[in-house]
């Protein structure tokens, strides 16, 4: 992959895998259309998913590349940007964990009925609440930028294969995962809500790997 300007293959890949498996409300979204009104329709919500992820990566990556060639101090300060932002994710994930950790035993109800709220807001067509979903978070496309940039040299003789490249990885991993909430949405959905330490302790693992990377990032 170095030839093609891209380095560190495979932590991006590692990296890839975390980000993927962050709790979020895509995942959440899918995880209950599967649950509740079956794989079908928990597909459609997963292709909603996938193409309003793979619109923000294909801006992110243009304007990363472009950013890249025509200011290369600028891009130098998105790359700080992004670091501090990963930190600040990184330390909001630790904060959510512990915090769910210390009230385990009470929020074990709580997040049946909060699973049970957005199961009822299911509208009749899964793929377009998905793809506004994924296309209105604020965070995405600066979560990309920040992660991407990370892993493309400034002399790639292409940054746009690159970052096309990079987003390929990221969008196999996401079909994937997808696949699995598909899959076994019941079942993980059950898990988490009689042992709520045990996702406590997940989001602190996260958390601890966003702030490894920030730190990174800076030295």
């Amino acid at each position: 992959m170095t030839e093609l300007g891209i380095q560190g293959f495979w932590q991006f890949v590692l990296g890839t895998v975390i980000v993927v498996l962050l709790p979020g409300p895509n995942s959440l979204f899918v995880l209950t259309t599967a649950a509740r009104e079956g794989p079908e329709r928990g597909w459609r919500a997963a292709w909603g998913i996938f193409t309003g992820d793979t619109l923000l990566m294909v801006a992110t990556a243009y304007g990363a590349a472009s950013l890249m060639v025509l200011f290369p101090l600028a891009f130098e300060a998105v790359k700080s940007l992004g670091a501090i932002y990963l930190g600040w994710i990184g330390v909001g994930l630790l904060r959510a964990g512990l915090l769910q950790w210390r009230h385990a035993p009470q929020q074990s109800n709580t997040t049946q009925a909060e699973v049970h709220t957005h199961s009822g807001a299911l509208e009749q067509a899964p793929y377009w609440k998905a793809l506004g979903l994924s296309l209105t978070n604020p965070k995405a496309i600066l979560f990309f930028l920040a992660f991407f940039t990370q892993f493309v040299r400034v002399d790639a003789p292409s940054p746009a294969l690159a970052y096309a490249l990079l987003g390929l990885v990221v969008q196999t991993c996401s079909l994937a995962y997808l696949w699995m909430l598909i899959k076994a949405g019941v079942h993980l959905k059950s898990i988490f809500i009689r042992h709520p330490k045990l996702s406590a302790v997940g989001i602190v693992a996260v958390s601890l790997c966003f702030i490894g990377f920030a730190a990174h990032m800076m030295g």
